[in-house]
């Protein structure tokens, strides 16, 4: 009997296992869909409605009411739209996709581009079944942050696929152009990266390292114009939506929300938020990236396996470090992954970023960590099969999360770590059903009431972000995200309030409403309070409802 080649028999391993983490990713999420333990909050929101108005013939190039952060996962939704009809489970799905190419183009970067299909397994299941934060910000969409992480992977892909290019170069000028199209490709990912998500340049600031590296390594300049050149227009090409809105409303607003205009709120000296954001990093990040609790509240898991859990990403990075001492197949690899991880992490604690401590930007830390367990768990194995048993522990306790905070409705897997913008939504259709039975259609109300009450109504049913969330009744008009509303409510003869866990600015409507002698009705509907059936129509601006306001 003929025997497989032995690089035969591992590629059809890496095949079953591909299909093992495809199905095991699958199941997570139709479970956590089944259970609706993904609440439909108003970032995910805009993101619909944006899609909606897409396939009505507008075309957004950034998430509404910002320069930062573009319009394709919007565009995408939009065609999911298109095929299935506007549902709330579309967007999912298209996550969900988006995911599955993050997982199996990981995949095969360890497995083709490392060589080492056991490796490749490891990462693949760490990635099908991962700490509670990945699960979270791959199945509800803000906006782009799906479509990063699979960009970035293709970006490492292109990087390998160029530099295999440049090692083939000859000396004849000739062959240079071969290195052309490699450059073009991989200056085009970058440039999309830029519009769609900031967060992309955390991959390619090191592989960007790693092709001047080969370049330095080889001694040899004159490719270096060509994949300059070749670069650039790529660049130009791939973010041609970025340049074209600088060039109707400037760079200002697109460079600095690009590095984080928008929560840069804190005070102090530059050096006391540098101490804080370093402080968040290793104490809210480090927590959620091992899943050692829910990205948005402080919840153990699992309390006494946490110091064993703890323990093995410690012993994992130290083996990590050493491994990269010495020259191995997939070298490149791992430090590539290490450098997205390390350029986040600068990029979080030397930049307002950092204000922050969202798990939305810890994601590529986690696909690091998986690619660096792949590789160090799969030597393990090698020498003790036993050794299995670590991945097999890793999997059950970032199973054990998912369940936990899946089962744990409200507040589900929820993207809002700021307790006062956590609105039950599970009372929206009670809320929808009183305001149509008492003709209250138009109105002011949060950020976290408004979007998903448009959505949900098809925009029948329009209420502004016009009102604080926050206790302390801070406000700012970045809430309000899509003018065409505003201009809806303002026309209307006849408003409503709607206010969600606010019992202060709740107060300061009654007063206000017996100050100006205006009758009015309140109803309480779970999370939500409505002022209704108000005997004149009075504006935001004409109530003492802001922060500082006597």
């Amino acid at each position: 009997m003929n025997r497989l080649p032995s690089s035969e028999k591992h590629k059809g391993s890496l095949t079953i296992w591909i299909i093992v983490a495809i199905l095991l990713q699958v199941g997570l999420k139709i479970w956590a869909l089944i259970r609706d333990a993904v609440p439909f909050n108003a970032d995910e929101a805009v993101v619909a409605l944006m899609a909606r108005h897409i396939v009505q013939g507008e075309r957004p190039v950034f998430f509404y009411g910002q320069a930062y952060m573009g319009s394709i996962d919007a565009y995408l939704v939009a065609v999911g739209f298109w095929i299935f009809g506007e549902y709330i489970w579309v967007i999912r799905l298209v996550q969900c996709l988006l995911y599955l190419g993050t997982i199996l183009t990981a995949m095969w970067i360890v497995g083709r581009l490392a060589g080492n299909s056991r490796a490749a397994a490891i990462t693949g299941l760490l990635l099908a079944v991962p700490a509670v934060n990945m699960t979270l910000y791959t199945t509800a969409s803000l906006g782009g942050y799906g479509e990063a992480l699979l960009l970035g992977n293709i970006m490492i892909i292109a990087g390998f696929w160029l530099v295999n290019r440049l090692q083939r170069t000859e000396s004849g000028r000739k062959s240079y152009l071969i290195i052309g199209l490699p450059a073009l490709i991989l200056g085009l990912l970058i440039g999309l990266g830029l519009w769609v998500n900031g967060l992309t340049l955390v991959y390619a600031v090191p592989v960007l390292f790693f092709i001047l590296y080969q370049v330095v390594k080889r001694k040899n300049w004159r490719p270096l114009t060509n994949l300059i050149g070749a670069g650039l227009i790529g660049l130009l090409i791939g973010s041609l939506a970025w340049w074209m809105f600088a060039a109707q409303n400037g760079f200002q607003a697109l460079t600095s929300e690009l590095f984080g205009s928008a929560i840069a709120v804190e005070g102090g000296s530059y050096a006391d938020r540098i101490l804080n954001h370093f402080s968040s990093l290793i104490l809210l990040g480090a927590s959620a990236i091992m899943g050692l609790r829910p990205p948005w509240e402080v919840r153990w898991i699992v309390l006494p396996l946490i110091p064993i859990v703890v323990g093995l990403w410690a012993v994992i990075l130290y083996a990590g470090i050493k491994k990269m001492s010495k020259p191995f197949p997939g070298r490149a690899v791992l430090a590539i992954f290490g450098g997205t991880a390390l350029t986040l992490a600068a990029a979080f604690v030397f930049t307002s970023f950092g204000a922050d401590p969202s798990g939305r930007y810890f994601l590529p830390i986690q696909i690091a960590l998986a690619v660096l367990a792949g590789f160090v768990t799969a030597d393990w194995i090698v020498k003790k099969p036993a050794a299995g048993l670590v991945v097999a522990f890793l999997l059950v306790y970032q199973l054990v999360g998912n369940i936990q905070s899946i089962q744990q409705n409200p507040p589900g897997l929820t993207t809002q770590f700021y307790e006062p913008a956590r609105v039950d939504h599970q009372y929206m259709d009670d809320l929808i059903l009183f305001l149509v039975e008492n003709g209250e259609t138009r109105g002011y109300t949060n950020y976290w009431v408004s979007y998903p009450l448009a959505f949900r109504t098809d925009e029948t049913v329009i209420f502004i972000p016009r009102l604080p969330y926050h206790p302390d009744l801070r406000y700012t008009l970045r809430d309000d995200r899509y003018p065409p509303y505003d201009q809806i409510v303002a026309a209307s003869p006849r408003i409503a309030y709607i206010t969600s866990n606010n019992p202060e600015l709740d107060q300061r409507f009654r007063i206000d409403f017996s100050a100006k002698q205006v009758t009015y009705k309140e109803a309480e509907i779970g999370d939500y309070r409505v002022f209704y059936s108000l005997s004149e129509v009075i504006r935001p601006e004409e109530l003492h409802i802001y922060q500082n306001q006597p």
